[in-house]
């Protein structure tokens, strides 16, 4: 809408660009002259406007940004071209990127119960171990809106935009946990989910959000960096909310779980892998758009605001770096499990094979968590029918504890080396035949009682039950 006494001089700007338009004069006697129409290439609403503006286009009148599904024209094609050569860039106005970041953010009561909503589907889904129901979790979760509006309002100076988000995102975070953690004690005590602590964390998709590693810092900063470019370039951002959801539903729900049955290790894991997510995405996503070019309206604010932008960056950025010395220590330590479980499997063979006995299958366990430090490996040795189980748990514990270096993570989590690994030996009958003969199946363990040898090395003999 063109203010009075600003007709000519917007006309001119969308005379000097090539733009064609349409002008319908105004009659409501509302300080308005006239009412011009114009299509626009994407890369050209941000230029255009600052034009429009500096020819008296102020806030006070009204501009409309409505996206056309398709323009049919030669001439809008010309126009689309030259301006392609001048932009590199497919990023929309910083007009409709605040838009846009204020209607992903969603009103207080309709984000805290779809939130609510989420962080149960979630702990549901992963006490049931369903990974469709996890995923169903992420979809429903208004997680993007905040993260974005936060970025949003910090590069383009609007401090209102900028508290909501944070708000939105601290009330959501801390709303999600208690969600869970109510609903999981509820499941718990009434006896719905009757696990112990134990078997509630060896469930896979709880066990996935444990124990974070490094890989999980790639997941967020990867969710931070689509969230901001599906919005810069104003796309769908549905998918890319998903993604988001992913790096903060699950793990809130995990935190909530482990507050429920009382176990302070699942707490600190996924405790941390919440944090190291929230701040990875908010970093990622604020860099994207401060990259892209996104600056305040007002030209004098812009010192404040690379000044702003520079120091939320930085802390972000320690944030990630003292959280990711946990991720690598989980993931070293993880590294060390996996090559002590392949140098004890190949002792714990060699061994049996001197005794003529087959090695069925090899379990170990873990007494630390989140960083893996091993304390139990349990054996299955196959014996032929009717051939007593020789007493070989001694000889492997001594083997596997003299043989088999143990890792070293860090010295306060690193047990002594006198608290010697337990090997446990379980027997089952094995039977074979040539081919056409008639064969019996093994024993399964879960229906016979294996017989048992457990010992330390040294220090308790083996046994057979």
């Amino acid at each position: 809408m063109i203010p009075s006494g600003r007709r000519e001089a917007v006309l001119d700007v969308l005379d000097s660009e090539g733009i064609d338009y349409a002008l319908t004069d105004e009659t409501s006697q509302r300080g308005f002259v006239g009412v011009v129409t114009f299509p626009l290439p994407t890369v050209a609403v941000e230029p255009v406007l600052e034009q429009l503006r500096e020819a008296g286009i102020e806030r006070d009148a009204y501009t409309v940004v409505v996206k056309a599904e398709t323009v049919v024209s030669d001439r809008f094609d010309a126009l689309e071209e030259a301006y392609e050569e001048e932009e590199d860039t497919d990023r929309i106005a910083r007009e409709e990127l605040a838009a846009r970041a204020r209607q992903l953010a969603p009103k207080p009561g309709m984000f805290v119960v779809m939130t609510a909503i989420s962080a149960v589907v979630a702990t549901s889904g992963l006490l049931l171990d369903s990974p469709a129901v996890v995923v169903g979790s992420m979809v429903i979760a208004p997680l993007i809106g905040p993260a974005m509006a936060t970025s949003t309002g910090t590069v383009l100076d609007d401090e209102d935009l900028f508290r909501r988000g944070v708000v939105l995102q601290t009330a959501g975070g801390i709303l999600a946990v208690l969600v869970a953690a109510l609903f999981a004690t509820a499941l718990h005590v009434t006896g719905v989910v009757p696990l112990s602590p134990e078997e509630v964390f060896r469930i896979g998709e709880v066990r996935e959000r444990l124990a974070p590693d490094i890989l999980s810092l790639a997941i967020a900063l990867g969710a931070g960096v689509a969230g901001a470019l599906s919005l810069s370039s104003g796309v769908s951002t549905a998918l890319v909310g998903v993604m988001i959801a992913a790096a903060l539903v699950p793990p809130t729900a995990v935190l909530g779980i482990g507050i429920a049955w009382g176990e302070p290790e699942a707490v600190i894991g996924s405790g941390v892998l919440v944090l190291l997510n929230f701040i990875s995405i908010n970093f990622a996503a604020l860099g994207v758009l401060w990259f892209q070019g996104y600056r305040p309206e007002r030209w004098f604010r812009l010192d404040n605001v690379r000044a702003a932008t520079v120091t939320r960056l930085a802390v972000l950025g320690l944030g990630i770096v003292l959280l990711s010395a946990f991720l690598f220590g989980v993931t070293l330590s993880s590294v060390q499990a996996a090559g002590y479980e392949e140098n004890t499997r190949s002792v714990v063979t060699s061994t049996l094979e001197e005794r003529d006995l087959g090695l069925v299958s090899m379990e170990f366990t873990y007494d630390q968590f989140p960083v893996r430090y091993p304390d139990r490996v349990i054996v299955t040795v196959g014996v032929p029918p009717g051939v007593d189980p020789p007493p070989i748990a001694a000889d492997l514990a001594d083997r596997v504890n003299d043989e088999v270096s143990r890792p070293v993570v860090f010295p306060p989590l690193t047990p002594d080396e006198s608290d010697r690994i337990v090997v446990e030996a379980r027997f089952v009958v094995v039977e074979s035949s040539v081919a056409g003969a008639a064969t019996s199946p093994v024993d399964d363990p879960l229906l016979r009682r294996p017989a048992v040898g457990v010992s330390r090395g040294g220090s308790v003999p083996g046994s057979a039950a």
